[in-house]
C-alpha cells in the first residue's frame, strides 16, 4: 500500500510526537512541514526526512504530493487552516480542540462530506484501548451515581504570564486557558462515557490574560451529575472516579490510563482490574486508526467509524461551547 504523503502545520513538541506515532504506524511518510519561519520548518522536518520545507500557506495547502495535513497550530488558526487544506482536497487531522464553536464545525464538516475527505479531531486518549475498556466496565454499572474527572497539570507557560507576558496557550487571541487545553480530556471522557449531558456549567478561575487558568465544571444529566476537575496553574494527584450503588471505578487518569480498580461501595474492598500496558508512544493509535480510516474510505466500517467520531467530536464541542459561555470566556471567533 502506498503511504499517505503527510503535511504538518506547527513544530511544536505535539507536532513531534506525533510525526514519530504516524512513521512508526508504517502508514505515513513526511512530505512536507509548514511553518512561517523556514529555518524552523527544516529544523522541524530533518531528522524525519521531511522532502521539503515550506514557508509559504497557500503553496502548502495546495501542494499536489500532500494527501494528509496534521494541524497543531495554535487553536484560533485551526478553522481557517483546515477549511483552506479541505478546500484544497487533503484530508485534515486537527489537533483539539479543532474549533472554538459549533458554527465552525458544521462549515467544517459540510466540506469534508462534500468533497469526500476525512476530517478528525485528534482527541487522542478516545482511541487507547484502556480508554474503551472503561467504557465496557461503565456500560456494566447498575445506576450510574455520578462521576469526578480530573485533568490537572502545572503548565510552566504560566511563569511567562506571571512575568507580565502573555504566551499563546493563556491568550484569549489564541482561544486559551485550562477548559481548551485540558479540560477538553475530560469533557471527551464524560461525553463518550456518559452521552451528551442535558446541561453544562463552568465555574472559572481566570488569570491575568483573561482566560482560565483552572475551574469546576458541573454536566447535569437526567440521574446524575459528572464534575470536571482541570487547570494549568496547578497539579492534582487526584484520581477520577465513577460512581454507581454497587461499585466506583477508580482510574489513574482519563489520558494515558495506567490503572484500574473497582471498590465495592459496601465494603470498600477494592480488586484491581487487569488493562492493557500503555503504549510507548501516546499518540500511535490515533495515527493508526486515522490511517485506517483514509486509506479504506469507502468501506462500511471506515465510514461508520469516521461518522462515530464526528458525532462524538461535535457533541462535545457543543458542550465545550456551553461551558465556555457559562463562564463568559471570549475568543476573537465571532461568539
Amino acid at each position: 500500500m502506498t503511504k499517505l504523503q503527510l503535511g504538518v502545520i506547527g513544530t511544536s513538541n505535539i507536532s513531534n510526537v506525533f510525526v514519530q506515532a504516524a512513521l512508526e504506524t508504517e502508514q505515513y511518510e513526511l512530505r512536507a512541514v509548514y511553518s512561517r519561519t523556514l529555518n524552523k520548518a527544516e529544523s522541524f522536518g530533518e531528522p524525519y526526512h521531511s522532502k521539503e520545507a515550506i514557508d509559504d500557506f497557500a503553496a502548502f495547502v495546495s501542494h499536489e504530493a500532500i494527501d494528509v495535513i496534521y494541524i497543531a497550530s495554535p487553536n484560533s488558526l485551526h478553522y481557517e487552516q483546515s477549511i483552506q487544506a479541505l478546500k484544497n482536497g487533503k484530508h485534515v487531522i486537527v489537533e483539539k480542540p479543532a474549533f472554538t464553536n459549533p458554527d465552525q464545525w458544521e462549515e467544517a464538516s459540510k466540506i469534508a462530506e462534500e468533497k469526500g475527505l476525512v476530517l478528525v479531531e485528534a482527541a487522542r486518549h478516545i482511541h487507547e484501548d484502556n480508554f474503551k475498556k472503561v467504557k465496557e466496565e461503565i456500560s456494566q454499572l447498575n445506576e450510574i451515581q455520578g462521576a469526578t474527572l480530573t485533568y490537572m497539570k502545572y503548565s510552566s507557560r504560566y511563569d511567562l504570564v506571571l512575568e507580565g507576558q502573555e504566551p499563546n496557550i493563556f491568550s484569549p487571541k489564541f482561544a486559551g486557558g485550562a477548559l481548551m487545553d485540558l479540560g477538553i480530556y475530560t469533557l471527551y471522557a464524560a461525553v463518550s462515557w456518559f452521552g451528551e449531558p442535558e446541561e453544562a456549567h463552568y465555574f472559572a478561575q481566570k488569570v491575568r490574560t483573561g482566560v482560565d487558568g483552572k475551574g469546576t465544571a458541573v454536566l447535569r444529566y437526567n440521574d446524575f451529575d459528572v464534575t470536571l476537575l482541570f487547570g494549568k496553574i496547578a497539579t492534582s494527584s487526584l484520581p477520577t472516579e465513577i460512581y454507581s450503588l454497587e461499585k466506583t471505578l477508580r482510574l489513574n487518569a482519563v489520558v494515558g490510563i495506567e490503572k484500574l480498580e473497582e471498590i465495592n461501595a459496601k465494603s470498600s474492598t477494592v480488586k484491581e482490574v487487569a488493562i492493557h500496558p500503555a503504549a510507548e508512544n501516546t499518540l500511535y493509535e490515533e495515527a493508526r486508526v486515522f490511517a485506517e480510516v483514509i486509506n479504506h474510505l469507502e468501506e462500511p466500517e471506515a465510514k461508520e467509524k469516521l461518522a462515530e467520531w464526528t458525532a462524538l467530536a461535535k457533541a462535545v464541542n457543543r458542550t465545550l461551547y456551553k461551558l465556555r459561555k457559562s463562564a463568559d470566556l471570549s475568543f476573537n471567533d465571532g461568539h
